[in-house]
């Protein structure tokens, strides 16, 4: 019998519930299996769970912001890929960036940027 290949699974962080869902729908088109939390804490739970191959994080979020996600999650798993997303320009991403995510994208994203951005990690 033949082995199927286990989808990839993707955690978002994002408190933006239209930017959430409209990059949930593109992750599930394109065959991904996709987690949420819809802020830095709920992110911070779901991270502690663990199960998924890369997660995708805003910068700026309430209670926990995304730089404190990419910090904790480099500590506990350096070998997961971290794609951080802002809509405010450099001093977040600096941030991020000094705090080891492994890309960071501007928001409003591009669908085909962070498609391409993905399938760099998630090769199959």
């Amino acid at each position: 019998m033949e082995k199927t290949a286990r989808k990839k699974t993707i955690l978002i962080i994002e408190d933006d519930p239209d930017v959430l869902s409209t990059v949930v729908k593109q992750l599930e088109y394109l065959g991904y299996d996709v987690l949420t939390a819809s802020d830095g804490m709920e992110g911070m739970k779901k991270i502690d769970g663990g199960g998924y191959d890369l997660v995708i994080t805003d910068i700026v979020m309430p209670f926990i912001s995304g730089v404190g996600v990419v910090t904790a999650l480099k500590e506990k798993m350096p070998h997961i890929p971290v794609i951080a997303m802002t809509g405010y320009g450099k001093e977040p991403e600096s941030a991020a960036m000094e705090k080891k995510a492994d890309v960071v994208l501007a928001k409003p994203l591009k669908i085909a940027v962070l498609k391409d951005t993905i399938a760099k990690f998630l090769a199959p």
